[in-house]
C-alpha cells in the first residue's frame, strides 16, 4: 500500500538486490492505473496506447530535424533523410530506455525524441562553417562529431546527479530553458513569414503565408482549450495536416521530387564525416548538463504517474539508468546522422488519459518509429509541408518551451538573489541572440563561446548562483 492507502503499482526490479528492495516507501501522488509498469495488457489497448503515445510525440521528433535542415538550406534529399534517421533513432532509443540493458534505462514507459534544446547552437555551428567555406552536408559532420563527443559529458554525469543538482539548481535550470524558447522565436517568425526561400524570392510576409500560419496557430490554441483530451494532445498534428492539406490547394507543396527517392533508407553511420571545433563546442557541452537536469524530471514525472518510488535506492537507480540511457542514446542519434535525444515529458499525459503504464506499450512505440524511420516516403512528405504552415506550430512550440522555464522558477521562492540572476542571464542571453553585431571585436574564441544566447545567459547564471551569497535555489 502507499502513503495514500492505495494499492501500489511497483514490481519488484529482478536485477535488484535484496536489500535494495522495499522497504523503501513510496512517495508518490494517487495514481488511476488500469495496467501497472509490468503489466501486459492485450494487443488491442497495447496498440491503442502505443498510437497515442506516436501521435503525441511524432511532430516533436522531427521538428527540429525539419528547422535545421530548412535553416542550413540542405538538399531536399538530406533532409528527407534527417527526418527518417529522428524517427529511426527514437525507435532505437526508445526501446533502450524502456527495456533497460543493465544499468542503461530507466525502465519506465519513457519515450525518447530529439531535443529541441539543442536547435540553436546546431543552427550557429552550421551556419558559421558554411560562412567559412564549408559545404552544409560538412557542416553536418561537424555538428554530428560535436554531439557525438558531448553525449560523454551526459554519461559522466549521470553518475553525479547528487553533486550536479547543488550548482545547477532549478533557478539555473528555469533561466536556461527560458532561454532556450525565448531565443528560438526568431525562427518561429522567420517560418511565418516563408522562410528564407520566401525572403529571396520577394514573397516574405505576403497574405498568404501569414494567413497560413495564423490558421494553424488558431486550430492549435482551439483544440488546446476543447475538454477532449485527445484532440489537446493531437492539436500540434490536427493543425499541421489542416495546413498541408491546405497549401496543396495552393500549390505551395511541392512532391516532385518524391519519385525520385529510394523505396528504403539505410541508416549508414557517420554518412556525413565527422568533425570537431572546441570552441563551437562550448554550448553543446553545456547543455548536455541541462538536459540532464530536465530528463530526471521527466523521468521523476514518469513514476509519479505509473506509481513508482520517487525516495530512496529503486528510485535513483532508474534516473541514473535513465540520465545514462539519455547519454547513450544521443551517441547513437550522432551515428545514424540525427541530433541529441531526450526524454519527452507530454507522453506522461497519455499515460494519465489512457490508464496504462505498462513497458510493454514501449516496445510497440519503438517498433513503429523504427519502421517509419527505414522509409524515405515518410521524410519526403513531412519536409515539404510549407515553411508557414510549420512557423504557425513552431510559434507556439518555442513560447511552450520559455513557459516550462518559468514555470520550474515559479516552483521556487523567488528572492532579491533569485531576481538578480534571472534578470542579469536573461538580458545577458537575449541581448547576444537579438543583437550578435555586439561581439564583433572579441576573438574567435569568445566570439564562439558567447554567441549562443543560451550559453552566455546559462554560464552567466551557474556563475552567479556560485558566486552570490545566500541559498542555492
Amino acid at each position: 500500500m502507499n502513503n495514500y492507502g492505495q494499492q501500489s503499482n511497483y514490481v519488484e526490479d529482478p536485477d535488484e538486490t535484496v536489500a535494495e528492495r522495499s522497504p523503501e516507501p513510496i512517495f508518490t501522488t494517487p495514481v488511476d492505473l488500469v495496467y501497472g509498469l509490468d503489466d501486459k495488457p492485450p494487443l488491442r489497448e497495447t496498440l491503442f496506447a502505443a498510437v497515442q503515445h506516436v501521435l503525441a510525440s511524432f511532430i516533436g521528433i522531427i521538428t527540429p530535424s525539419l528547422i535545421i535542415g530548412n535553416t542550413l538550406e540542405l538538399a531536399p534529399q538530406d533532409r528527407a533523410y534527417l527526418i527518417s534517421m529522428s524517427l529511426f533513432v527514437s525507435g532505437i532509443a526508445t526501446l533502450i530506455q524502456v527495456h533497460k540493458i543493465g544499468p542503461v534505462g530507466s525502465g519506465l514507459l519513457s519515450i525518447q525524441g530529439t531535443s529541441f534544446a539543442f536547435i540553436g547552437p546546431i543552427i550557429g555551428a552550421g551556419t558559421a562553417a558554411i560562412a567559412g567555406g564549408a559545404t552544409p552536408t560538412q557542416a553536418l559532420g561537424l555538428i554530428f562529431g560535436m554531439c557525438f563527443l558531448g553525449s560523454f559529458i551526459e554519461m559522466i554525469f549521470s553518475q553525479f546527479l547528487e553533486t550536479i543538482s547543488r550548482i545547477i539548481t532549478p533557478l539555473v535550470t528555469g533561466t536556461v530553458v527560458m532561454l532556450i524558447g525565448l531565443t528560438l522565436i526568431n525562427a518561429g517568425v522567420l517560418a511565418i513569414g516563408g522562410g528564407a526561400l520566401a525572403q529571396q524570392n520577394g514573397t516574405y510576409g505576403s497574405a498568404q503565408n501569414l494567413f497560413l500560419s495564423l490558421l494553424v496557430l488558431a486550430i492549435i490554441i482551439t483544440l488546446n482549450t476543447r475538454r477532449n483530451t485527445f484532440l489537446r494532445m493531437a492539436s500540434i498534428a490536427i493543425g499541421l495536416i489542416v495546413g498541408y492539406i491546405l497549401g496543396l490547394f495552393l500549390g505551395i507543396v511541392d512532391l516532385s521530387r518524391l519519385g525520385q527517392m529510394s523505396l528504403f533508407s539505410l541508416p549508414i553511420p557517420f554518412r556525413y564525416g565527422f568533425g570537431f571545433n572546441p570552441t563551437a563546442f562550448i554550448p553543446f557541452a553545456f547543455l548536455y548538463i541541462i538536459t540532464t537536469i530536465e530528463s530526471i524530471g521527466d523521468l521523476t514525472a514518469t513514476s509519479v504517474v505509473t506509481g513508482q518510488p520517487i525516495q530512496g535506492k529503486t528510485y535513483f537507480r532508474r534516473i541514473r539508468g535513465g540520465v545514462l540511457g539519455d547519454g547513450i542514446n544521443s551517441l547513437i542519434a550522432a551515428c545514424f546522422n540525427t541530433f541529441p535525444n531526450t526524454t519527452f515529458s507530454q507522453n506522461n499525459g497519455v499515460i494519465q488519459l489512457t490508464g496504462i503504464g505498462s513497458r510493454y506499450v514501449g516496445y510497440f512505440i519503438a517498433g513503429i518509429f523504427t519502421l517509419l524511420g527505414l522509409f524515405p516516403i515518410v521524410g519526403g512528405v513531412l519536409q515539404a509541408i510549407p515553411q508557414p504552415v510549420l512557423g504557425g506550430a513552431t510559434i507556439i512550440m518555442f513560447g511552450s518551451v520559455a513557459a516550462a522555464g518559468l514555470k520550474i522558477i515559479a516552483s521556487i521562492e523567488i528572492g532579491r538573489r533569485e531576481t538578480i540572476i534571472l534578470a542579469t542571464s536573461l538580458g545577458l542571453g537575449l541581448g547576444v541572440a537579438f543583437a550578435p553585431d555586439l561581439l564583433t571585436g572579441l576573438p574567435p574564441l569568445a566570439k564562439n563561446i558567447f554567441g549562443s544566447g543560451i550559453s552566455t545567459g546559462g554560464l552567466c547564471a551557474v556563475t552567479l548562483n556560485i558566486l552570490l551569497p545566500g541559498e542555492r535555489r
